[in-house]
């Protein structure tokens, strides 16, 4: 059984002791993103839709690289510092995903890294 973990430059380098994503078993995990811009060398927290957006562009380009994409996604976890930004980040996040509604949960946390607003994670299926 085979374990591969996935680099791409198309998203943030990670910060730590951990992979961008792992592949094992027909499915893809991958780690926490951040609302960070993967060509700017500078921490920058925009507006939580931009966070959002951001976030959720950098775990797209993480599963390409794994051999997958948003709409294999079987279960995302949404990290919020603060609940009352849910109804924005819905937002956000339903327009990116359109039609597919994998399993997710939203968990609000006291602090994320430089002051960033939201991390979201991702298991998912590869292409078949």
């Amino acid at each position: 059984m085979e374990i591969k973990s996935v680099l791409t430059s198309d998203a943030p380098k990670p910060g730590g002791h951990y992979s961008q994503a792992i592949v094992h078993q027909g499915l893809v995990y991958v780690a926490g993103q951040l609302g960070v811009d993967p060509r700017s060398a500078e921490p920058r927290a925009g507006t939580i839709e931009e966070q959002t957006e951001l976030a959720l562009a950098n775990v797209s380009a993480i599963l390409g690289a794994a051999g997958s994409d948003l709409s294999r996604v079987l279960k995302m976890t949404v990290y919020i510092t603060d609940i009352s930004l849910w109804g924005a980040v819905n937002q956000v996040y339903a327009r990116i995903l359109g039609d597919h509604r994998p399993a997710r949960a939203i968990i609000p946390v006291r602090d994320l890294h430089n002051g960033y607003q939201i991390e979201i994670e991702a298991v998912a299926a590869l292409n078949e």
